[in-house]
C-alpha cells in the first residue's frame, strides 16, 4: 500500500498542471501553450536524472534513498505553492521532478524485491495504478480545490499527502533492501548494449509522446471542442482518471497473458481514435466516448515493458536492476515531453483541432517498434512472456 501511495502522490503532483492549466495562465498572465510547457520541462527533467540518481544510487540502502528523495519532493512541492512568478514556478517543478522519477524507481525496485515472479506484474500494475489513481481522485479534486480556493491549495494538499506518507514509508518499509554491488558505473550501464533494450526504452517513449499531445490540452479539449460546461469539468476528468486507472489493471492482465504480442492491436486502435477525433467530436457525444477509450488505452504498456526490463535485468544484468526499474519511466517521461511540446506547438501555430492526428504519428512509430522488438525477442535465446 505504501508503494502505491508513493506512486499516487508523485502522479498528483506531475499531472495536477494539467487540471489547472487556465488558472496559472490567469495568474501569472501568460499564454495556455506556456503553462503546457511546465508539463514538458518537468518530463525532460525527470527523464535525464533518473538514470544519472538511480546509478549513483548503486547498492546503497533503498530504504534511505527513498526517504531522502521524498523529502526533496515536499520541498520541490511547497517552493511551487508560494511561487509568486513564473520563474520560481518552473523552477520548483524542476526540483520536483528531479526527485520523482528516482523516486518511483526505487519504488519499483521495492516491489520487484518484495514480490514473487509470478506476482510481479500483479503489484508492479497496482504501483502503476497509483498514478491512475491520482487522476481518477487527485487531478479532479485537486482541480475541485483550485476552483474554489485558488490553486496553490492544490499544492498544499498534496504536501500534506506527501508527509502523511513519508511517515508511513519510515515505519513500514523494510530497511535492509540492495541491488546487487557493481564495480563502477560502467558495469551498470552494459544493460544499454542489449539490442532489446536498445529498441524496447524508445516503446514508451512514443506510446505517451502520442497520448500526451491530447492529453495535455485535455482541460481547453473538453471545453472549446466538446463544449463541457465549467460545471461539470470535474466530473470530467474523474471520469477519464477512471478510465486510465482500467487501463493500468488491464495492463496488469495482458502483462500475465500475451504481454507486448497485445500492443500492435492496441496501437492501430489508438491510432484510429486519435485521427478520427477532429471528425467524430462535431458530436461531443461521441468526441466524449473517443476520449474516455482513450483514457483505457493510456497506460496498457505499462506493466509489459516493465516487466520485460526487469526480466532482461535480471537473467542477465543484476548489476543494473534498479537502473532497469527506471527505464519505464525515464522514457515514458520523453515520451511526455515530447507529447506536450507537440500539443503546445500544434495549439499555438495551428489549433487544437489538429492535436490528436498529430498525436497519431507517434502511436505508428510505437506501432513499429513493438513489432521490431517482438522479432528481436523470438530470434533471443531467453524466452519471455512477455513477447
Amino acid at each position: 500500500m505504501v508503494l502505491i501511495a508513493i506512486a499516487f502522490v508523485l502522479g498528483c503532483s506531475e499531472y495536477i498542471i494539467v487540471g489547472i492549466l487556465d488558472n496559472l495562465a490567469k495568474q501569472f498572465q501568460i499564454g495556455i501553450s506556456q503553462v503546457g510547457y511546465l508539463v514538458t520541462g518537468f518530463a525532460l527533467v525527470y527523464a535525464i536524472s533518473t538514470p544519472l540518481i538511480t546509478l549513483a544510487i548503486g547498492k546503497k540502502s533503498l530504504y534511505k534513498a527513498l526517504l531522502i528523495l521524498l523529502s526533496i519532493f515536499i520541498v520541490g512541492n511547497l517552493l511551487t505553492a508560494v511561487a509568486n512568478s513564473y520563474i520560481i514556478l518552473a523552477v520548483s517543478r524542476l526540483i520536483t521532478a528531479t526527485s520523482s522519477g528516482a523516486c518511483i524507481a526505487v519504488a519499483l525496485a521495492f516491489a520487484n524485491f518484495i514480490a514473487p515472479i509470478k506476482k510481479r506484474g500483479w503489484l508492479v500494475s497496482w504501483v502503476f495504478s497509483g498514478f491512475s489513481i491520482a487522476s481518477v481522485f487527485g487531478v479532479p479534486f485537486g482541480t475541485w480545490i483550485s476552483k474554489n480556493y485558488g490553486w496553490r491549495y492544490s499544492f498544499y494538499a498534496i504536501i500534506l499527502v506527501s508527509i502523511i506518507i513519508l511517515f508511513f514509508s519510515i515505519l513500514l518499509l523494510p530497511k535492509n533492501i540492495h541491488q546487487q554491488a557493481s564495480k563502477n558505473f560502467k558495469e551498470q550501464l552494459r544493460i544499454f548494449g542489449d539490442r532489446r533494450i536498445q529498441i524496447g526504452m524508445f516503446l514508451p517513449m512514443f506510446n505517451l509522446a502520442g497520448i500526451y499531445v491530447f492529453y495535455t490540452y485535455l482541460q481547453p479539449i473538453l471545453s472549446h471542442i466538446l463544449l463541457v460546461k465549467e460545471n461539470f469539468l470535474t466530473l470530467t476528468l474523474f471520469l477519464y482518471g477512471l478510465m486510465a486507472l482500467i487501463s493500468n489493471q488491464l495492463s496488469g492482465k495482458i502483462s500475465s497473458s500475451s504481454g507486448l504480442k497485445k500492443m500492435p492491436e492496441i496501437y492501430i486502435g489508438q491510432f484510429l481514435l486519435l485521427v478520427l477525433f477532429p471528425f467524430l467530436a462535431v458530436v461531443p457525444f461521441i468526441g466524449m466516448i473517443v476520449v474516455m477509450l482513450l483514457g483505457v488505452s493510456m497506460y496498457l504498456l505499462n506493466s509489459p515493458i516493465q516487466i520485460f526490463f526487469l526480466t532482461v535485468a535480471e537473467a542477465d544484468y543484476p548489476q543494473s536492476l534498479i537502473l532497469a526499474s527506471s527505464l519505464n519511466s525515464i522514457f515514458a517521461n520523453f515520451g511526455i515531453a515530447l507529447g506536450s511540446a507537440t500539443g503546445g506547438i500544434v495549439t499555438e501555430y495551428f489549433s487544437l483541432n489538429k492535436i490528436a492526428p498529430i498525436g497519431s504519428l507517434y502511436v505508428l512509430i510505437a506501432l513499429v517498434l513493438t513489432l521490431i522488438l517482438e522479432r528481436i525477442g523470438k530470434l533471443s535465446t531467453h524466452k519471455f512472456n512477455m513477447i
